[in-house]
């Protein structure tokens, strides 16, 4: 009720919202996910610099909630904007008023798509790829720490069946089956969502994996919760973490050798490039149907450099 009651008041705001803009320029409404995480906070700030760079009022909306995105979506259709940028929040729920927006108005995805074969455009990050920069960046790590390139490894994401988990987990498992045949993955676990979970598989992983070198951990959040049980365990055995995300705790784990690799996505660059694309589709431009926003590897050894440091500390005024 609560999340209804937030996408609610988001929805009585947005006539204010579009009206208050000026009309001199062309409006491209945001529909991100979360207006609080600072992943979607760099998404929007991307798409308000894009606004600045190419004369575009640029409104951004957010909510976790599959019904809120909806009511939202067709609360912003009906006031005529030049293009719509949404991250839907639910493959399925999603499909089919994206369908009847894009009747209308261009639609651009980001992050995730939906149920849909209507959205002109999708910048996501290829997660295929990001499992694939983890596994060599597991190898080479391991390497290091034991001078072969042998053991056991685990798989730990958040939960089973989210698209973007699954497909990281998939370039993962495919990098090492290719690459790395002494390589063991001998656990892939999903957790239910909660740090605590995960810290408990972490820990059992500890305890009854004799041979464990090395974890790829598939989200933030996750990633988090396996370092913090690293940072507890009592042996001194080396395992080696690897992870898709960044914040500052995640940076501290980085500089403190807790983890040893973050694969960082790059929302600010997915926020503008969206914006653009959208801007461009709704001059009738032709467009990319699908565009990869990219993943960089940050280690210890290239956190300093300026791209690292542009990705780690994204600028979201």
């Amino acid at each position: 009720m609560k999340k209804l009651a937030v996408a609610a008041g988001i929805i009585a705001g947005i006539a204010f919202g579009m009206a208050a803009v000026a009309q001199t320029k062309p409006t491209i409404p945001v529909i991100v996910k979360d207006l609080t995480s600072p992943y979607w906070q760099a998404v929007l700030a991307g798409a308000r610099k894009a606004g600045q760079d190419l004369g575009v009022n640029v409104v951004g909306f957010g909510t976790s909630d599959a019904n809120g995105q909806i009511g939202i979506l067709a609360k912003i259709v009906a006031s005529n904007p030049a293009a719509i940028v949404i991250a839907p929040v639910d493959f399925a729920a999603l499909g089919k008023p994206i369908d009847e927006a894009a009747k209308k108005v261009k639609i651009i995805g980001i992050e995730s798509t939906a149920d849909t074969t209507a959205m002109t455009s999708l910048l996501a990050t290829d997660n295929l790829n990001a499992g694939r920069i983890a596994a060599d960046a597991l190898a080479v790590a391991i390497t290091k720490s034991y001078a072969d390139t042998e053991g056991d490894v685990a798989i730990i994401t958040a939960m089973p069946g989210i698209a973007s988990l699954d497909q990281r987990a998939k370039g993962f498992k495919e990098v090492v089956a290719a690459k790395y045949g002494a390589l063991d993955i001998v656990a892939e676990k999903a957790a239910d969502g909660k740090p605590a979970t995960a810290i408990n598989i972490m820990k059992d992983l500890i305890a009854n994996t004799a041979d464990l070198r090395g974890v790829f951990v598939a989200d933030p959040v996750m990633t988090l919760a396996v370092g913090q049980a690293i940072a507890e365990k009592k042996s001194d055995d080396k395992i080696n973490v690897v992870g898709v995300g960044s914040d500052e705790k995640l940076v501290k784990f980085l500089q403190d050798d807790v983890i040893a690799g973050l694969v960082v996505e790059d929302p600010f660059r997915m926020g503008y490039e969206a914006v653009k694309t959208a801007l461009a589709a709704s001059k009738g431009q032709q467009v990319s149907a699908h565009v990869d926003t990219g993943v960089t590897l940050v280690t210890k050894a290239n956190m300093s450099s300026a791209r690292s440091q542009e990705l780690l500390k994204p600028k979201v005024e």
